[in-house]
């Protein structure tokens, strides 16, 4: 399964800009939740992806947390990894820290000791280039998910700008409906039925 499909609700950016929410389960109201928010639904891969296209952050910041808010009326099982949502006043600030995900792997750069040790709070070890870490390969991709969540978290409440890259370079490059396999017809019973007479 795909990072974006661990979580009833997912919001992320792609590389170009646009703010995609997946539902990986069906939510009451979800779809009037995320148009009224200014998202725009769209067919893909077999899903129903919400897209926002690219705009200010200030505008995908309200957006998405309107959105947001009116989903976790119906689950809190909610993962927002979008850098087009981040708080307009970060703007301006530089980036202490991205974190990126890749062909099954995440890994990360910190360009200050603060940032590097959050991040190995959470998993992440730090490589033989300076700066550069990695996620322990075992964990799948939930919880590849889940630690880049806490990461970044943690990196905001020390008021380290980071920017979570998630491997999608266009809403094209989402991906696609995980496969659900089919119902397997039920076997016949072994035993014939008894009936009870009165």
């Amino acid at each position: 399964m795909a990072l974006t499909d661990h979580h009833d609700v997912f919001i992320g950016s792609t590389g170009d800009g646009w703010t995609f929410v997946v539902l990986n389960r069906p939510l009451r109201n979800a779809a009037r939740i995320l148009t009224g928010a200014g998202f725009t639904a769209r067919e893909h891969q077999g899903r129903t992806l919400y897209l926002l296209p690219p705009e200010t952050a200030e505008d995908a910041h309200e957006r998405a947390g309107v959105a947001a808010y009116g989903l976790m009326a119906h689950t809190q099982d909610l993962v927002d990894l979008a850098w087009t949502t981040h708080h307009p006043s970060t703007d301006g600030a530089e980036r202490e820290a991205t974190i990126r995900f890749h062909d099954g792997t995440v890994t990360a750069t910190a360009l200050t000791d603060r940032a590097g040790d959050v991040l190995t709070q959470h998993g992440f070890t730090p490589t033989e280039t300076t700066g550069e870490y990695t996620l322990a390969a075992g964990p799948g991709a939930a919880d590849a998910v889940n630690a880049v969540v806490r990461a970044e978290a943690h990196l905001y409440t020390h008021g380290v700008r980071v920017h979570v890259d998630l491997g999608i370079a266009t809403t094209q490059d989402i991906p696609p409906a995980p496969s659900r396999p089919g119902a397997a017809p039920s076997p016949p019973p072994t035993t014939p039925v008894q009936r009870r007479s009165r």
